[in-house]
């Protein structure tokens, strides 16, 4: 199979994708597949997604696949390592995979033998923000043999805050993982402290008290924002930090506050509130009274 040097195959098209895509201007260079094109329900949106962003649409992740020089797989924690096994049979040798999934280093390994036995070359990629607004400047840390071949291909492709971490698959997604044992967990602890204070009647103490501790630190508005993230991506968040809890297993030193992060990350995703009202007493009442209902 020869490589297409200007082609791109996408694999996930839903925010990360669908961002990297508009803000790069890739339009049809990109070849992109989304399973959710495979259920009747969400085939429609998930087509006009591809239209938006002026990108050609597949029916199959082989589709998208084949004859690629770059795939840039953007799916789900739990969906990584399958895609990964599902392009290598469809991928050109030569081909770059870069996974840029929210995953433990040993699923990234895994990942990287299936792609490399089909004669493709694994690249492991942390993305360290969110990638909105950040889109292209979102910092990117790459590992992997061919990490600098890819560093080159990303910047070809917008990338703008490109760094090479090393050269061994899995040292990218440790710093990532670790990382978010901190990013969020404090989600998940900010949120668990200002709904007890909202429903002890007490939050305006508590934030004031916690501001006197930490001066500059603003808990009232760093509270509202990881409030917003857990409702919009809580569920994507949570599987992300099972993802973190068994880099920590792995390493052997303990993940008893990752687990708690896994459940209260998927107890506010779960509700449902997509679109988050705006102010922290707003956002804390739309998930108690969530909560309430359900129950």
């Amino acid at each position: 199979m020869v490589l297409n040097l200007d082609g791109i195959a996408v694999i996930g098209f839903g925010e990360a994708g669908q961002t990297f895509a508009s803000a790069g201007g890739w339009g049809n260079r990109a070849r992109v597949y989304d399973r959710l094109t495979d259920d009747a329900a969400t085939r429609d949106a998930k087509w006009a997604d591809y239209q938006a962003a002026s990108v050609v649409g597949s029916d199959a992740a082989a589709d998208a696949v084949a004859g690629a020089a770059v795939i840039l797989s953007l799916v789900t924690a739990d969906q990584a390592l399958a895609v990964a096994v599902e392009a290598a049979r469809s991928m050109a040798p030569g081909a770059l995979y870069c996974d840029l999934n929210s995953v433990a280093p040993e699923t990234k390994r895994a990942g990287a033998r299936a792609i490399e036995a089909a004669g493709g070359h694994y690249v492991d990629v942390a993305v360290m923000s969110p990638v909105q607004p950040a889109a292209m400047v979102a910092p990117l840390l790459l590992s992997g043999a061919k990490a600098e071949d890819a560093a080159q291909a990303l910047d070809r492709l917008g990338f703008t805050n490109i760094r090479v971490v090393g050269r061994e698959v899995g040292r990218a997604s440790s710093i990532k993982m670790i990382r978010s044992v901190m990013i969020k967990g404090l989600e998940a602890l900010s949120t668990e402290c200002v709904l007890a204070a909202s429903e002890a009647g007490v939050l305006d103490e508590v934030i004031a008290s916690l501001d006197a501790s930490w001066p500059g630190a603003d808990w009232g508005p760093r509270a509202d924002y990881n409030l917003d993230r857990m409702m919009v991506h809580g569920l994507r968040r949570s599987a992300e930090m099972e993802e973190v809890v068994r880099t920590l297993d792995d390493l052997g030193v303990g993940s008893d506050m990752s687990r708690g992060t896994v459940v209260r990350q998927a107890a506010v995703g779960s509700l449902g509130l997509k679109t988050p009202p705006v102010g922290l007493l707003s956002k804390i009442a739309s998930v108690l009274n969530r909560r309430a209902k359900a129950a």
